[in-house]
């Protein structure tokens, strides 16, 4: 759409009780005015939204936004929490497999190229921006060339030790650097290295072939930052997806849905965690809101039959 075809922005910002009273004139159920009153104030109109749409009629000449008969704002809310609760199972699932990732990766490399195998160049491919590698290395262990004094005790204890007692190299050793990367930049650092054995080797403990790990971690980054950013898993398809492995075709086929990013995670995490239950958390969460249409997130109806699972 070109500039002159554009519309100006008119809506006015509605106050809380015109926004309840445009919900009920699109037949949302509001038993508790009050109450609800204070989700829009602490939650707000435009993130609960979100959770609308599977409740509202479409099609057939139907009015626009209006609500199927019988629902209410507790449904609604009650989607909103699932959702909050969900992201938390996500998040913890993610440390877990961000922490054996970074040993995973730093103790095969330090093992063959030393401990500062991340400060050579060589070690990458000719497109990495290593120089910005080390860059930022040094703003995130408040490295003295980036750090003024003042900064010092923003440090972990393990990193200012290491700057107090020694002068080369320029940075700590791997096993320590590891410990403050964020997970994008172990998945850009794994990307890029250029030994295709290496990354092998890396993955070995996984069991994972290094090209799907490196799609695998490139999806882990993008579903922690959802997650960081409270943004909606539910009913979401997901832009980034993980590549499908022949051995879990059935569960990751449909790799855009929450079942399947639910599936990849599960895959790491019984691997690492040895025998993690995860899923079975996963399964709690559903079974705590039966409200909550799973085939938004593209759970199959009989998921928990599927020996993949270990549900039964």
């Amino acid at each position: 759409m070109s500039d002159g075809q554009k519309q100006v922005y008119c809506k006015p910002a509605l106050t809380l009780d015109e926004q309840l009273d445009l919900l009920t004139a699109r037949g949302l159920s509001v038993p508790d005015r009050e109450k609800a009153r204070h989700y829009l104030q602490y939650i707000g109109y435009y993130r609960l939204s979100g959770y609308f749409l599977t409740l509202q009629q479409h099609g057939n000449g139907v009015q626009p936004h209006t609500f199927m008969e019988g629902i209410t704002f507790k449904d609604v809310l009650d989607i909103y929490i699932f959702d909050r609760e969900l992201r938390l199972l996500v998040m913890d699932a993610i440390e877990r497999i961000e922490v054996a990732f970074r040993a995973c990766i730093s103790n095969p490399m330090s093992e063959n190229h030393g401990p500062h195998w991340f400060m050579d160049p060589a070690h990458f491919v000719p497109r990495f921006k290593h120089a910005d590698l080390l860059e930022k290395l040094k703003r995130e262990t408040y490295h003295a060339s980036v750090s003024a004094p003042r900064n010092h005790p923003r440090r972990e204890a393990f990193i200012h030790h290491y700057y107090q007692t020694y002068c080369h190299p320029d940075l700590p050793p791997s096993w320590m650097v590891v410990e403050v990367m964020s997970l994008g930049t172990l998945s850009s650092i794994y990307a890029s290295l250029a030994s295709r054995d290496m990354q092998k080797e890396i993955c070995k403990p996984f069991g994972i072939n290094h090209l799907v790990m490196e799609s695998w971690l490139h999806t882990l980054t993008y579903l922690r930052n959802l997650c960081a950013h409270h943004a909606r898993l539910w009913n979401r398809q997901f832009s980034i997806k993980p590549t499908v492995m022949k051995a879990y075709q059935k569960q990751l086929g449909r790799n855009y849905t929450f079942y399947a990013q639910s599936a990849m995670l599960y895959i790491l995490m019984y691997i690492i965690a040895d025998g993690s239950k995860w899923q079975r958390r996963l399964a709690e969460l559903l079974e705590k809101h039966p409200n909550v249409n799973i085939r938004a997130m593209g759970f199959p109806t009989d998921w928990r039959q599927d020996p993949f699972w270990r549900l039964t």
